[in-house]
């Protein structure tokens, strides 16, 4: 699993929660190469919290939460054959409950 990768900094690593099947409204399944990035993901780790100025900075979500990240954002590795996107804690848009 990703949880031997410990972010630095604001740094969250978060893996996308992939959707089972999706199809368009004609009914037509979509291939992979064709779907959209999910923007829902689960926090699988967290960084230290020290900003650029040395500071330590309270994260607003924990290890486990569901949340909403941006599309494009992030830097996407790959891990054990998990792929897993690290944001900072900025990129995540808000928690899902």
């Amino acid at each position: 699993m990703a949880s031997n990768i410990t972010p630095l900094g604001t740094r969250v690593l978060v893996k996308r929660i992939e959707l089972d099947e999706q199809k368009s409204e004609g009914g037509i399944f979509l291939p992979d190469t064709a779907k959209e990035k999910p923007q829902e993901a689960e926090v699988v780790a967290l960084g230290n919290g020290k900003n650029d100025e040395g500071e330590i900075i309270e994260f607003s979500v924990s290890v486990g939460d569901t949340v909403l990240i941006s599309k494009y954002g992030g830097t996407e590795v790959k891990i054990g054959g998990d792929e897993c996107v690290l944001v900072n804690e900025s990129d995540i848009l808000g928690i899902i409950s």
